[in-house]
């Protein structure tokens, strides 16, 4: 029986013979330009790349191997599967797994020397028995929750763990962390609480005679840390999102040669262009009727991309450098943009730009985020893990 054209199939899968026509293009000069900013802002503390996420959309691996290259002295990963694909990468710098760990994770861990950031004491009886099983012992980071309220142990816990740590075979404590929850807010009044709190606990522990931490490592500073406290770098900085080009928060941040610059580019082409008579509704549930004879470009995306349907008859795509309105509910692999006021001929086959530069014009992750009622982190995870990554210098 003759296949079918146009893919191949293995199992369920389909492999397509052509490339998708959505495309998210990641600068490598961007990214280097961004780590360079942040080592330097960061003075004697290490730094730690975040690369959790897949690179927040931008690429685990390729990020890291950049990041690396300019200096990284570590990385930070949500999850184990993610650190061992750095190791079976060769990266060879410490990879902290940052999101939690059970039992089961444990062999993995061990056998890929990924450094495990522990948030209570419940974990830590099984990773002493596997550790010395293994014939090794394990470095550990203790996170202590100063006011995130999302994970971690209580500063007034932290004495007890810490001995509970040094009794344990195979056990060594190498670092305590902490991580801020309103760096993104201009107004400084909580993070200063939050520091204070981390660094009490910090001196706390230092007059305990009972308690030795020499050569500990203490961090907290994430981006908005790292660009806005300059007090708050300790040993080490984990900048995330200021890697690929936002600042917390969603503000323009600086200009000029101290400006970060955003990394990830979406783009995609039109599928089809066609006028239609003023009183035609449009898309699913007839959310738009034109007002007008209306001239429209049909872009083959839609939220199975992660261009979501909270962008509907609110967002704007770039076509010729010129901004034109989203119209219509975004659908699954379909939207639609009236292009009836840009200048010059829309083509069939033309590039639309969804997020990034054309000509003069720029759709930032911040501007989309503020039509979808989020973040950048979001926008920016959405459309790098959902369609196909080229990589550019």
């Amino acid at each position: 029986m003759a296949g079918r054209r146009g893919c191949t199939g293995s199992g369920n899968r389909l492999q397509p013979l052509f490339d998708s026509l959505n495309r998210v293009e990641i600068s490598r000069v961007a990214l280097r330009y961004n780590f360079r900013l942040c080592r330097a802002r960061a003075g004697d503390a290490a730094v730690m790349a975040m690369v959790k996420t897949d690179g927040y959309g931008h690429g685990l691996v390729e990020c890291a191997r950049i990041f690396a290259g300019e200096g990284a002295a570590a990385f930070g990963v949500a999850e184990v599967a993610e650190g061992i694909a750095l190791r079976e990468a060769g990266l060879e710098q410490p990879v902290f797994v940052l999101a939690g760990l059970l039992p089961g994770m444990i062999p993995a861990l061990l056998q890929y020397n990924l450094t495990p950031v522990v948030v209570d004491r419940l974990i830590l009886p099984e990773l002493s028995r596997q550790a010395q099983r293994s014939g090794g012992e394990v470095g550990l980071h203790l996170k202590v929750d100063a006011g995130m309220g999302r994970q971690g142990c209580l500063p007034e816990a932290v004495p007890g763990l810490v001995r509970e740590i040094e009794a344990l075979p195979a056990l060594r404590l190498d670092g305590i962390m902490a991580h801020f929850p309103m760096t993104d807010d201009p107004e400084p009044a909580n993070t200063r609480q939050v520091f204070g709190r981390f660094t009490d606990m910090i001196q706390d522990l230092a007059d305990d005679v009972d308690i030795m931490l020499t050569g500990c490592c203490f961090h907290i500073a994430n981006s908005g840390g790292l660009l806005r406290y300059s007090m708050t770098r300790l040993d080490m900085v984990r900048p995330g999102i200021a890697l690929y080009g936002y600042y917390p928060g969603g503000e323009p941040g600086r200009t000029g040669p101290e400006a970060l610059q955003p990394a990830l580019r979406f783009v995609t082409r039109i599928i089809q262009v066609r006028t239609v008579p003023a009183g035609t509704a449009l898309g699913y549930g007839r959310t738009f009727t034109t007002s007008r004879t209306t001239t429209l470009a049909v872009l083959p995306v839609g939220y199975a991309n992660g261009y979501l349907r909270s962008l509907s008859n609110r967002a704007e795509v770039l076509v010729r450098g010129q901004r034109a309105p989203v119209v219509g509910r975004v659908s699954m692999n379909l939207t639609l943009v009236d292009v009836t006021d840009v200048d010059g001929p829309v083509e069939w086959g033309g590039e639309a730009v969804l997020l990034g530069r054309q000509g003069d014009e720029t759709i930032t992750a911040d501007e989309l985020a503020s039509w979808m009622d989020t973040i950048s982190y979001e926008v920016l995870c959405l459309f790098g893990n959902l369609n196909r990554r080229y990589y550019q210098d």
